[in-house]
């Protein structure tokens, strides 16, 4: 095994890596530079909150920052009631003291009655196909029918699938990154395409437990290869959507590497493509980034650019090239621009046609919260989880009409696409990416509004939006107003201040911005720092936390995020193998964001070792929460003290949740409620 092999023990571990490498080498006015020159280097070096009842001796004006210091109160009362769970590690999930945490469904698990029995030594397509799908992420909830107490009785659970983990997955399969996938068959290979993309199930809740009901008429399995979709918006059409398979531009099969997504007020289910460049091929096994000085098979020109900042042509990380011509670059240069999308899925129409909107641009999309503008506008706002990327909002151009289901699902084909520029001053500049305006013109590319969307960074870089340290979810508050902006991490990062002690951003950030006059729809906003994460009291780390935030509370790695019924902010974290710094498994954090207390965490919820929490999602009475947990057993193993060493299908660091000698780790979503009933926390 060579160095570069060793230095992952897994797939999900070397897709975190890959993303440490950035698509581009515009970053000098990156977020990190704007954070030193607003707050200043001596806020910066102490930890931003450890220097706030500073801020006047810095030249501020009086901030969020300095409240939170200034307005401290002995006798402040938290909104959350929970007492904190200890952090720690180990081969199991811990919920807080007073609620439940039940499996609802596992990967393998049957979607439908006619469903064969889960047998993970002789997985097939066709069965696969009919079960839940790995790697549940995102979930979304649409309730069907509440008590006459109020409480939910009846709903669907919309889950992406974002990924799978063969190591873990198939026997006798080592890790297939950059090994050539010689173990790789063409059955095993379909077994992956049909676990990938979501799962629409619906469940009840009996004696105050979530089941799933398999005879449901509304359960619907969406995949990479199998589900039909069609293109709308500016660049449906495009010569570069085109196909031998597909010529028209206006049809595709399938969605890939689904991390998070977002319901609409119409009730939609919005999935977004991540990812997406792992999955393409090309034959010529030692190229670098297509599209270099000497790109391989003629990808030059505007392909070879566009390829090269989507990361296209390195060494694929699945193996589906080998085995369908789709993922194969030298067959298909156009497949790639099909994927990278915002998916809209009707889940009340199990035959329904899903619908990628490509007025919502194109790049490695965590997620798509939506929310109302002021005039009833949608809203979605967006990042694009890479080193360096970019924030985004769409606004549509028609207006939300209740009861109009036809209607609003035409809201997000037509719209304005903006990109967010972060200045020093605290405020925040929508810039659109608009053909013919500014740089985004032939001279530069860009030949058509299709072209802006296709190539929605180079159009963003062009505009002069702000590098990110991974902008992931994007999470709209609608009882405040407020947006959060989970910053997960950029050990890139690269500073021109040798004074910042967040040179190797590990731990992450929260950005907190307000829209001017309340509007989502209006051109500026104005930001602030809610927390900066990793452990307080550590100048060189720069954690910023409330004060009494506990050994327990504080958290790195903030990746998704819920405002639960009450109004209340709650961050899952994925530090993937980074957890053996902070000796903390990822978990769910309740985390404070107004008055005397701001800034202060608690944890509640901690995920196996090796996993990543993702999805929280609440019912609408705030009674049950439903949380995802990915890839158990696989980040980090060689690291877990009395395990040390990598995972594999018959020797895991966990066998979570079934705890079952002949059973691998399976990834699966909870229902967590309240012991005896009532709201969560």
């Amino acid at each position: 095994m060579s160095q570069e092999q060793d230095q992952y023990s897994n797939a999900a571990e070397e897709r975190e890596a890959a993303d440490d490498v950035p698509a581009h080498d515009n970053i000098a006015n990156n977020i990190g530079n704007v954070l030193e020159r607003r707050y200043g280097r001596r806020s910066v070096l102490t930890g931003l909150v450890g220097a706030a009842a500073a801020g006047s001796n810095l030249g501020w004006s009086k901030n969020l920052l300095a409240q939170s210091i200034t307005e401290q109160s002995p006798n402040a009362r938290p909104s959350f009631n929970f007492k904190e769970l200890k952090g720690g590690v180990d081969a199991t999930h811990h919920v807080a003291e007073g609620h439940e945490a039940k499996i609802l469904i596992r990967w393998g698990d049957p979607i439908f009655a006619d469903a064969p029995e889960f047998d993970p030594h002789n997985q097939t397509f066709l069965s696969q196909l009919k079960q839940f799908g790995y790697n549940n992420d995102y979930i979304g909830f649409l309730p069907l029918e509440n008590a006459a107490d109020g409480q939910v009785e009846r709903g669907l659970l919309c889950v992406n699938h974002e990924y799978t983990n063969e190591e873990v997955m198939f026997p006798n399969m080592p890790r297939q990154d950059k090994r050539n996938f010689a173990e790789m068959t063409p059955q095993l290979a379909g077994v992956e395409m049909v676990a990938h993309g979501g799962t629409i199930l619906e469940i009840e809740r009996r004696d105050g437990t979530w089941t799933p009901n398999i005879q449901s008429v509304y359960n619907r399995r969406i995949t990479a290869i199998t589900t039909g979709m069609s293109f709308d918006g500016p660049a449906a059409g495009h010569d570069r959507l085109k196909t031998s398979m597909e010529p028209s531009g206006h049809h595709v099969r399938g969605t890939l590497n689904n991390c998070a997504g977002g319901m609409t007020p119409w009730g939609t289910y919005l999935m977004a493509e991540e990812n997406f460049h792992f999955y393409f091929w090309t034959d010529e096994k030692n190229s670098k980034t297509l599209g270099d000085k000497t790109p391989p098979h003629g990808f030059g020109g505007k392909q070879g650019k566009s390829f090269k900042r989507y990361k296209l042509g390195t060494k694929a990380r699945m193996s589906w090239g080998l085995f369908d011509k789709r993922f194969n670059l030298d067959h298909e240069p156009n497949e790639p621009n099909r994927f990278g999308w915002v998916v809209e899925v009707d889940p009340m129409e199990p035959k329904s046609r899903p619908i990628k909107h490509t007025a919502l641009g194109r790049f490695c999309h965590e997620g798509a919260e939506c929310i109302l503008s002021k005039a009833g506008h949608a809203v979605i706002y967006m990042g694009d989880d890479t080193r360096f990327e970019y924030l985004y909002r769409f606004v549509s151009t028609g207006r939300y009409v209740p009861g109009d289901k036809p209607g609003n699902m035409k809201l997000l084909s037509q719209g304005t696409l903006s990109t967010a520029v972060f200045k020093e001053d605290g405020t925040l500049e929508w810039r659109a990416l608009e053909y013919g305006h500014g740089p985004l013109n032939e001279k530069n590319g860009f030949s058509s509004q299709g072209d802006v969307l296709i190539d929605a960074r180079l159009a963003a870089e062009a505009l002069g939006a702000t590098p990110m340290d991974r902008p992931e979810d994007v999470q709209p508050n609608p009882e405040t107003g407020k947006v959060y902006v989970m910053l997960t991490n950029n050990r890139k990062r690269l500073m021109t201040n040798a004074a910042n002690p967040r040179r190797a951003n590990f731990a992450g950030h929260i950005i907190e911005f307000t829209p001017d006059d309340g509007d989502h729809a209006a051109p500026t906003a104005r930001w602030d720092i809610l927390i900066q994460g990793g452990k307080p009291g550590l100048p060189l780390v720069g954690g910023k936390w409330h004060k009494d935030t506990s050994a327990d509370g504080w958290f790195a790695a903030p990746d998704n995020a819920a405002v639960d019924s009450s109004g209340r902010l709650w961050i899952a974290t994925d530090q993937g193998a980074g957890w053996r710094y902070t000796g903390k498994a990822d978990g769910l954090y309740a985390l404070e964001t107004s008055g005397p207390l701001r800034g202060l965490s608690k944890l509640f919820f901690r995920v196996p070792v090796g996993a990543e929490c993702c999805g929280p999602q609440f019912t609408p009475d705030g009674e049950t929460l439903f949380l995802a947990v990915q890839h158990p057993g696989t980040d980090g193993t060689k690291y877990y003290p009395g395990f040390n060493r990598v995972s594999t299908f018959s020797d895991p660091a966990t066998r979570w949740p079934d705890f079952d000698p002949h059973i691998p780790p399976r990834p699966s979503v909870l229902a967590i409620r309240r012991t005896g009933g009532g709201k969560i926390a």
